[in-house]
């Protein structure tokens, strides 16, 4: 089989408050909104940023149309508020002030920049749901 050609297209976070997830992930960190469907709790919101059209992030209702019990769905959110069941990471060319932007918009500061061990300086916050976000730092300006 010959090499396939794929890109990444979406990926899905949960969000427990579309309106705080907008502000963190419209205002905040800058994203487009490129979808806004259904109302209420029961709202998908397709996020980007600008510089990559065809790269998504779909803020989504956790377990909707998973068929969970009460229990399991308890444990879910639970877990999604930890930042212990989803999250993403993300890049910057200047992680300082990406983090200082994060930090004086409020964010939910998990890790201040730091360089760790397996050679990546990064940061990590929580979004509105408690998804763990974590940002890289790009080395040499790579984009």
């Amino acid at each position: 089989m010959g090499r396939m050609d794929l890109t990444l297209h979406s990926s899905f976070l949960p969000h427990t408050d579309p309106e705080a997830s907008l502000a963190f992930y419209r205002d905040l960190l800058g994203f487009e909104v490129r979808l806004d469907v259904g109302h209420g709790l029961m709202r998908w919101i397709t996020v980007g940023p600008p510089n990559q059209p065809d790269t998504a992030v779909v803020l989504h209702p956790p377990g909707v149309g998973n068929d969970l019990t009460d229990d399991e769905r308890d444990t879910l959110l639970r877990l999604i508020a930890k930042g212990t069941y989803f999250g993403v990471n993300l890049a910057t060319p200047d992680l300082d002030a990406t983090f200082a932007a994060l930090e004086a918009g409020g964010a939910d500061v998990v890790q201040e920049p730091i360089a760790q061990d397996y050679g990546l300086r990064d940061a990590a916050v929580r979004d509105p749901a408690g998804n763990l976000i974590r940002i890289q730092e790009l080395a040499g300006g790579d984009r």
